[in-house]
Protein backbone atom coordinates (compact mmCIF):
# COMPACT_ATOMS: atom_id res chain seq x y z
CA UNK A 1 0.00 0.00 0.00
CA UNK A 2 1.19 3.51 -1.14
CA UNK A 3 -0.97 6.65 0.96
CA UNK A 4 -0.14 9.89 -0.88
CA UNK A 5 -0.99 12.72 2.28
CA UNK A 6 0.02 15.17 0.12
CA UNK A 7 -2.41 16.16 -2.53
CA UNK A 8 -4.55 18.89 -3.87
CA UNK A 9 -8.24 18.78 -5.67
CA UNK A 10 -10.44 21.35 -6.98
CA UNK A 11 -13.85 21.00 -8.53
CA UNK A 12 -14.36 21.19 -11.92
CA UNK A 13 -17.17 24.10 -11.76
CA UNK A 14 -17.10 26.91 -8.82
CA UNK A 15 -19.15 29.62 -8.54
CA UNK A 16 -18.08 33.15 -9.83
CA UNK A 17 -17.94 34.57 -6.19
CA UNK A 18 -16.47 37.83 -7.47
CA UNK A 19 -19.52 38.71 -9.25
CA UNK A 20 -21.58 36.98 -6.31
CA UNK A 21 -20.24 39.02 -3.30
CA UNK A 22 -19.12 41.95 -4.91
CA UNK A 23 -15.49 41.96 -4.64
CA UNK A 24 -11.89 40.18 -4.14
CA UNK A 25 -9.76 37.47 -5.59
CA UNK A 26 -11.75 34.71 -5.61
CA UNK A 27 -11.06 32.37 -7.73
CA UNK A 28 -13.26 30.21 -10.03
CA UNK A 29 -12.33 27.72 -12.93
CA UNK A 30 -13.43 28.06 -16.55
CA UNK A 31 -13.08 25.64 -19.55
CA UNK A 32 -11.96 27.43 -22.59
CA UNK A 33 -10.40 25.78 -25.68
CA UNK A 34 -9.48 22.68 -24.13
CA UNK A 35 -7.69 24.54 -21.50
CA UNK A 36 -9.02 24.65 -17.93
CA UNK A 37 -8.71 27.75 -16.70
CA UNK A 38 -8.41 29.41 -12.88
CA UNK A 39 -9.20 33.20 -12.76
CA UNK A 40 -8.87 35.33 -10.59
CA UNK A 41 -11.99 37.36 -11.33
CA UNK A 42 -11.59 38.15 -15.14
CA UNK A 43 -8.00 37.74 -15.21
CA UNK A 44 -6.08 34.26 -15.84
CA UNK A 45 -4.18 32.92 -13.03
CA UNK A 46 -3.09 29.84 -13.67
CA UNK A 47 -3.69 27.30 -16.25
CA UNK A 48 -4.57 23.58 -14.99
CA UNK A 49 -4.57 19.75 -16.47
CA UNK A 50 -7.24 17.69 -16.10
CA UNK A 51 -6.03 15.86 -13.42
CA UNK A 52 -6.40 18.74 -10.75
CA UNK A 53 -10.48 17.80 -10.76
CA UNK A 54 -11.40 14.85 -12.33
CA UNK A 55 -11.38 12.16 -10.49
CA UNK A 56 -10.86 9.34 -12.95
CA UNK A 57 -7.86 11.20 -14.72
CA UNK A 58 -6.64 11.06 -10.98
CA UNK A 59 -7.20 7.25 -9.89
CA UNK A 60 -5.73 6.56 -13.59
CA UNK A 61 -2.12 7.77 -12.89
CA UNK A 62 -2.42 6.89 -9.29
CA UNK A 63 -2.43 3.32 -11.13
CA UNK A 64 0.47 4.30 -13.28
CA UNK A 65 2.21 4.96 -10.21
CA UNK A 66 1.29 2.75 -7.99
CA UNK A 67 -0.27 4.89 -5.68
CA UNK A 68 -2.88 2.98 -3.50
CA UNK A 69 -4.81 6.26 -1.67
CA UNK A 70 -4.21 9.92 -2.59
CA UNK A 71 -5.48 11.91 0.63
CA UNK A 72 -7.17 15.25 -0.81
CA UNK A 73 -6.95 18.51 0.36
CA UNK A 74 -7.69 22.25 -1.19
CA UNK A 75 -5.34 24.20 -3.52
CA UNK A 76 -4.11 26.54 -0.52
CA UNK A 77 -5.17 29.52 -3.20
CA UNK A 78 -8.63 28.57 -2.36
CA UNK A 79 -8.22 28.94 1.48
CA UNK A 80 -9.69 32.53 1.19
CA UNK A 81 -8.70 33.72 4.78
CA UNK A 82 -8.87 37.27 3.33
CA UNK A 83 -12.81 37.24 2.61
CA UNK A 84 -15.51 38.48 4.68
CA UNK A 85 -16.38 34.69 7.45
CA UNK A 86 -19.07 34.51 6.05
CA UNK A 87 -18.32 34.11 2.61
CA UNK A 88 -15.00 32.21 3.93
CA UNK A 89 -17.51 29.90 5.27
CA UNK A 90 -19.30 29.44 2.16
CA UNK A 91 -16.57 28.45 -0.09
CA UNK A 92 -15.11 26.19 2.75
CA UNK A 93 -18.36 23.99 2.94
CA UNK A 94 -18.21 24.26 -0.92
CA UNK A 95 -14.48 22.53 -1.68
CA UNK A 96 -15.31 20.27 1.91
CA UNK A 97 -18.29 19.25 -0.06
CA UNK A 98 -16.90 18.53 -3.45
CA UNK A 99 -13.82 16.52 -1.46
CA UNK A 100 -16.33 14.75 0.18
CA UNK A 101 -18.87 13.85 -2.92
CA UNK A 102 -14.89 12.61 -4.46
CA UNK A 103 -14.59 10.46 -1.49
CA UNK A 104 -18.12 9.11 -1.47
CA UNK A 105 -17.51 7.74 -4.86
CA UNK A 106 -14.03 6.25 -4.53
CA UNK A 107 -13.92 5.59 -0.44
CA UNK A 108 -10.78 2.67 -1.43
CA UNK A 109 -8.91 5.41 -3.32
CA UNK A 110 -9.53 8.73 -1.97
CA UNK A 111 -9.06 9.90 2.20
CA UNK A 112 -10.70 13.55 2.44
CA UNK A 113 -9.28 16.41 4.98
CA UNK A 114 -10.95 19.83 4.93
CA UNK A 115 -10.41 23.66 4.86
CA UNK A 116 -11.55 25.99 7.03
CA UNK A 117 -12.26 29.78 7.41
CA UNK A 118 -9.68 30.65 10.01
CA UNK A 119 -10.46 33.97 9.83
CA UNK A 120 -13.00 33.46 12.22
CA UNK A 121 -12.54 31.29 14.75
CA UNK A 122 -16.31 30.36 15.85
CA UNK A 123 -17.52 29.26 11.84
CA UNK A 124 -13.82 27.00 11.73
CA UNK A 125 -15.05 25.15 14.75
CA UNK A 126 -18.58 25.09 13.28
CA UNK A 127 -16.85 23.59 10.20
CA UNK A 128 -15.16 21.43 11.72
CA UNK A 129 -17.75 19.71 13.46
CA UNK A 130 -19.55 19.60 10.47
CA UNK A 131 -16.85 17.85 8.71
CA UNK A 132 -16.03 14.75 11.41
CA UNK A 133 -19.16 14.39 12.27
CA UNK A 134 -21.13 14.46 8.87
CA UNK A 135 -18.64 14.36 6.32
CA UNK A 136 -16.80 11.58 8.28
CA UNK A 137 -13.00 13.89 7.31
CA UNK A 138 -10.22 12.76 9.61
CA UNK A 139 -8.53 15.83 9.99
CA UNK A 140 -7.83 19.66 8.36
CA UNK A 141 -5.50 21.22 5.83
CA UNK A 142 -4.23 24.95 7.10
CA UNK A 143 -1.94 27.34 5.86
CA UNK A 144 1.29 28.49 7.91
CA UNK A 145 0.12 32.10 8.84
CA UNK A 146 -3.47 33.66 9.11
CA UNK A 147 -3.21 36.85 7.19
CA UNK A 148 0.08 37.03 8.49
CA UNK A 149 -0.82 35.97 12.24
CA UNK A 150 1.46 33.14 13.14
CA UNK A 151 -0.05 29.75 14.55
CA UNK A 152 1.09 29.94 18.01
CA UNK A 153 -1.49 33.01 18.57
CA UNK A 154 -3.97 32.79 21.38
CA UNK A 155 -6.67 33.05 19.40
CA UNK A 156 -6.25 29.88 17.43
CA UNK A 157 -5.87 27.69 20.91
CA UNK A 158 -10.09 27.11 20.55
CA UNK A 159 -9.40 25.91 17.45
CA UNK A 160 -7.00 23.20 18.61
CA UNK A 161 -8.40 22.20 21.47
CA UNK A 162 -11.88 21.53 19.52
CA UNK A 163 -9.77 19.84 17.24
CA UNK A 164 -7.90 17.50 19.40
CA UNK A 165 -11.44 16.75 21.00
CA UNK A 166 -12.30 15.85 17.66
CA UNK A 167 -9.37 13.72 17.67
CA UNK A 168 -8.88 15.59 13.92
CA UNK A 169 -5.29 15.36 12.32
CA UNK A 170 -3.91 19.22 11.15
CA UNK A 171 -1.81 19.34 7.93
CA UNK A 172 0.00 22.17 7.61
CA UNK A 173 0.98 23.80 4.26
CA UNK A 174 2.69 27.24 3.48
CA UNK A 175 1.23 30.23 1.45
CA UNK A 176 1.44 33.66 1.29
CA UNK A 177 5.04 33.41 1.71
CA UNK A 178 6.91 35.94 3.50
CA UNK A 179 9.28 38.49 1.75
CA UNK A 180 7.56 37.18 -1.43
CA UNK A 181 7.24 40.59 -3.24
CA UNK A 182 10.37 41.54 -2.86
CA UNK A 183 11.57 38.25 -4.54
CA UNK A 184 9.50 37.50 -7.40
CA UNK A 185 12.17 36.65 -9.80
CA UNK A 186 13.37 33.49 -10.55
CA UNK A 187 10.43 31.76 -8.80
CA UNK A 188 12.34 32.36 -5.63
CA UNK A 189 9.00 32.44 -3.44
CA UNK A 190 8.28 29.21 -4.62
CA UNK A 191 12.03 27.94 -4.25
CA UNK A 192 13.16 30.06 -1.11
CA UNK A 193 10.17 31.47 0.87
CA UNK A 194 7.84 27.93 0.92
CA UNK A 195 10.88 25.99 2.57
CA UNK A 196 11.57 28.91 4.91
CA UNK A 197 7.70 29.63 5.58
CA UNK A 198 6.61 26.27 7.01
CA UNK A 199 9.86 26.12 9.40
CA UNK A 200 8.15 29.54 10.85
CA UNK A 201 4.78 27.81 11.35
CA UNK A 202 6.54 24.87 13.36
CA UNK A 203 8.91 27.70 15.21
CA UNK A 204 5.53 29.43 16.05
CA UNK A 205 3.95 25.65 17.17
CA UNK A 206 7.01 24.74 19.11
CA UNK A 207 7.90 28.02 20.66
CA UNK A 208 4.22 29.36 21.13
CA UNK A 209 3.39 26.10 23.31
CA UNK A 210 0.79 25.18 21.07
CA UNK A 211 2.25 21.09 21.16
CA UNK A 212 2.98 21.12 24.90
CA UNK A 213 -0.65 22.86 25.16
CA UNK A 214 -2.31 20.18 22.78
CA UNK A 215 0.01 16.98 23.28
CA UNK A 216 -2.70 14.85 21.34
CA UNK A 217 -3.35 17.36 17.96
CA UNK A 218 -1.13 15.01 15.14
CA UNK A 219 0.22 17.44 13.34
CA UNK A 220 2.07 16.83 9.87
CA UNK A 221 4.26 19.41 7.59
CA UNK A 222 4.32 19.88 3.89
CA UNK A 223 7.47 19.67 2.02
CA UNK A 224 9.58 17.63 4.18
CA UNK A 225 9.52 20.26 7.24
CA UNK A 226 10.75 23.06 4.91
CA UNK A 227 13.99 24.51 6.08
CA UNK A 228 13.16 23.34 9.70
CA UNK A 229 15.44 20.19 9.62
CA UNK A 230 18.27 21.35 8.40
CA UNK A 231 18.24 24.64 10.62
CA UNK A 232 17.51 22.58 14.17
CA UNK A 233 20.63 23.25 15.58
CA UNK A 234 20.67 27.40 14.71
CA UNK A 235 17.63 27.15 16.32
CA UNK A 236 18.67 24.97 19.43
CA UNK A 237 21.71 27.20 19.84
CA UNK A 238 19.36 30.48 19.98
CA UNK A 239 17.36 28.80 22.00
CA UNK A 240 19.99 28.08 24.55
CA UNK A 241 22.02 31.58 24.19
CA UNK A 242 18.90 33.64 24.45
CA UNK A 243 16.09 32.24 26.37
CA UNK A 244 15.26 35.69 26.83
CA UNK A 245 14.64 36.19 23.35
CA UNK A 246 13.53 32.46 22.67
CA UNK A 247 12.08 30.74 25.30
CA UNK A 248 9.77 33.42 26.41
CA UNK A 249 6.36 31.31 25.68
CA UNK A 250 7.90 28.07 26.57
CA UNK A 251 11.10 26.97 28.07
CA UNK A 252 11.23 23.01 26.58
CA UNK A 253 14.32 22.39 23.90
CA UNK A 254 12.86 22.46 20.38
CA UNK A 255 15.10 19.85 19.44
CA UNK A 256 12.88 17.73 21.99
CA UNK A 257 10.04 18.36 19.71
CA UNK A 258 11.53 16.25 16.91
CA UNK A 259 9.33 13.25 16.50
CA UNK A 260 6.18 14.86 17.83
CA UNK A 261 5.02 15.70 14.50
CA UNK A 262 5.22 14.66 10.92
CA UNK A 263 6.49 15.60 7.79
CA UNK A 264 6.09 14.32 4.28
CA UNK A 265 8.50 13.14 1.50
CA UNK A 266 8.92 15.84 -0.03
CA UNK A 267 12.54 16.83 -0.41
CA UNK A 268 13.66 15.74 -3.94
CA UNK A 269 17.39 14.82 -2.79
CA UNK A 270 18.15 11.15 -1.78
CA UNK A 271 20.67 12.59 0.41
CA UNK A 272 18.02 15.40 2.19
CA UNK A 273 15.68 12.57 2.43
CA UNK A 274 18.63 10.52 4.58
CA UNK A 275 19.16 13.77 6.48
CA UNK A 276 15.40 13.86 7.92
CA UNK A 277 15.36 10.30 8.48
CA UNK A 278 18.20 10.91 10.87
CA UNK A 279 16.65 13.90 12.68
CA UNK A 280 13.05 13.48 11.94
CA UNK A 281 12.89 9.77 12.40
CA UNK A 282 11.64 7.15 10.06
CA UNK A 283 8.09 6.90 12.24
CA UNK A 284 7.29 10.43 11.25
CA UNK A 285 8.12 10.60 7.29
CA UNK A 286 4.67 10.11 4.97
CA UNK A 287 4.99 9.49 1.68
CA UNK A 288 3.66 13.28 -0.14
CA UNK A 289 4.23 14.44 -3.77
CA UNK A 290 2.55 17.75 -4.08
CA UNK A 291 0.36 16.40 -7.46
CA UNK A 292 -0.88 17.20 -9.17
CA UNK A 293 1.67 20.43 -9.37
CA UNK A 294 5.19 20.56 -11.31
CA UNK A 295 7.18 21.68 -8.42
CA UNK A 296 5.93 18.13 -6.70
CA UNK A 297 7.43 14.57 -7.13
CA UNK A 298 5.96 13.69 -10.70
CA UNK A 299 6.18 10.32 -9.46
CA UNK A 300 4.94 10.34 -5.80
CA UNK A 301 7.73 7.56 -4.25
CA UNK A 302 9.94 7.15 -6.70
CA UNK A 303 13.06 8.50 -4.97
CA UNK A 304 12.55 6.41 -1.70
CA UNK A 305 11.79 2.91 -3.79
CA UNK A 306 15.22 3.75 -4.73
CA UNK A 307 16.88 4.07 -1.89
CA UNK A 308 18.61 1.77 0.12
CA UNK A 309 16.80 2.17 3.60
CA UNK A 310 15.20 -1.45 4.20
CA UNK A 311 11.50 -2.46 3.18
CA UNK A 312 10.64 -2.10 7.16
CA UNK A 313 11.02 1.98 6.84
CA UNK A 314 9.64 2.27 3.17
CA UNK A 315 6.57 0.46 4.16
CA UNK A 316 6.61 3.25 7.29
CA UNK A 317 6.67 6.05 4.92
CA UNK A 318 4.68 4.42 2.16
CA UNK A 319 1.55 3.38 4.87
CA UNK A 320 1.85 3.07 8.00
CA UNK A 321 2.87 6.59 9.18
CA UNK A 322 0.07 8.20 7.34
CA UNK A 323 -2.70 5.96 8.93
CA UNK A 324 -0.68 7.16 12.70
CA UNK A 325 -1.01 10.45 11.47
CA UNK A 326 -4.71 10.58 10.48
CA UNK A 327 -5.90 7.93 12.97
CA UNK A 328 -6.67 5.35 10.92
CA UNK A 329 -6.68 1.69 10.04
CA UNK A 330 -5.72 -0.02 6.93
CA UNK A 331 -8.92 -2.41 6.94
CA UNK A 332 -10.69 0.40 5.22
CA UNK A 333 -8.87 -0.22 2.27
CA UNK A 334 -8.27 -3.97 2.53
CA UNK A 335 -10.46 -4.16 -0.26
CA UNK A 336 -9.21 -2.44 -2.64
Amino acid sequence: MRIDIHTHIMPDRMPNWVQKFGYGDFIHLEHRNCEACMMKGDKMFRVVEKNCFDAGTRIAEMNDTGISVQVLSTIPVLFNYWAKPEHGLETARFFNDHIAETVAKYPHRFIGIGTLPLQDIDKSIQEAERCVKELKFPGFEIGTNINGINLNAPSLFPLFEALEKLDASLFVHPWEMMGQDQIQRYWLPWLVSMPAETSRAICSMIFGGVFKKFPKLRVAFAHGGGSFPATIGRIEHGFNVRPDLVAIDNNVNPRNYLGHFWIDSLVHDPLAMKFILDVVGEDKICLGSDYPFPLGELKSGAMVTKMDIGQQVKEKIFFQNALRWLGLSSGRFEQQ
